[in-house]
């Protein structure tokens, strides 16, 4: 067995701090089904300051808050858009068919970001021949393209052409708060553009459970039944809520200190020869991917040598892995996978 891990496979491995858990133990409780938990209120209401809507809701996952936003914005029948390699198209399950009964178009980047240009070629006019294109779903940062953040201004620029082409747009902003300090930006700067938007508390900002879905109060009201519709009521979800209210006003800021491991990281691999890390050369956050294809190696064989030194990731086959830093990575452990990285291919 190895003496050391250094798991990077995903930052959902954040644990909650001590200021979470005393959170959690005194917090104060009632039944959230009735909608009379004060400490879920507490977090809805921070959370909607903290990204500039008019309401959010706190829900078990990340999958039901985008479900919930599927099932709000459309109909069944209707069609909705994303990039093809996006978490939602690709990581729910189809919620988007089987759930909320959409049909689905994809879109192709290079990069995760969707050009206006594309959206005013996707988005087809009324033909009872078509479903009725709805709904836009965007990523941000893009789980599969290395985590790259889109600008506030990329975001408004596509939001403009599918507000005019009579459709809405939500964003899957998982790790919004990533993509915002990557941008100097502010959350707010995003969520004025969008219909709505959803972020996940139990990734980089270390929560146990949970994400917000933010909105305006009339969508809100109406993901709030939605919420009820996929089993996600609650009881006295405070408990856990408890922990959130910690995350937005603790843990947003260090989220830079995860980016700047990943920079470094990205770098050290990059330099051994026949490795390539695939990371933003802007505008990058706490993901990479690394490629192993000119060494000769597989997905698979990276994941055995790695394995044998502690090292775990996420794989990505046939010859990639995906990396993520987060709270438990420290600048030594980066160190201590480029060294052990440059032994192997040594």
């Amino acid at each position: 067995m190895p003496d050391r891990t250094v798991d990077l496979r995903s930052d959902t491995l954040t644990q909650p701090t001590a200021a979470m858990k005393e959170a959690i133990a005194s917090a104060a409780l009632g039944d959230d089904c009735y909608n009379e938990d004060p400490t879920v209120h507490r977090l809805q209401e921070l959370a909607a300051a903290k990204v500039g809507t008019e309401a959010a809701l706190y829900v078990p996952t990340g999958t039901m808050a985008n479900s919930c936003a599927l099932l709000t914005h459309t109909q069944a029948g209707d069609e909705v858009l994303f990039e093809e390699l996006s978490h939602m198209y690709n990581w729910e399950c189809g919620a988007f068919a089987n759930i909320a009964g959409l049909a689905a178009r994809t879109l192709s980047t290079p990069d995760g970001i969707v050009r206006p240009e594309q959206l005013e070629a996707a988005i087809r006019p009324y033909n009872p021949h078509f479903a009725p294109p709805t709904l836009v779903c965007i990523e941000n940062t893009h789980n599969n393209h290395a985590g790259l953040a889109w600008s506030p201004a990329q975001v408004e620029a596509a939001a403009q052409v599918v507000h005019q082409r009579g459709a809405k747009m939500h964003m899957d902003g998982a790790r919004i708060f990533n993509a915002a300090l990557a941008h100097n930006a502010e959350v707010k700067d995003y969520s004025r553009h969008v219909d709505s938007l959803m972020f996940c508390i139990s990734k980089g900002l270390s929560a146990p459970v949970g994400s917000l879905l933010c909105g305006s109060r009339a969508f809100i009201d109406e993901a709030y039944r939605m919420r009820k519709r996929l089993g996600g009521a609650m009881r006295q979800a405070g408990i856990i809520a408890a922990a959130g209210v910690i995350a937005l006003e603790q843990m947003v800021d260090r989220l830079v200190e995860d980016h700047a491991n990943a920079h470094t990281l990205a770098a050290g691999l990059n330099a051994i020869e026949g490795i390539s890390a695939i990371y933003p050369k802007e505008f990058g956050t706490n993901i990479l991917l690394m490629d192993v294809a000119d060494l000769g190696w597989t997905t698979a064989n990276l994941i055995d040598k790695w394995t044998a030194h502690g090292i775990r990731c996420n794989p990505r086959p046939p010859s990639r892995v995906r990396l993520l830093t987060h709270r438990h990575i420290s600048a030594d452990d980066v160190q201590y996978v480029i060294d052990v990285t440059k032994d192997l291919v040594d």
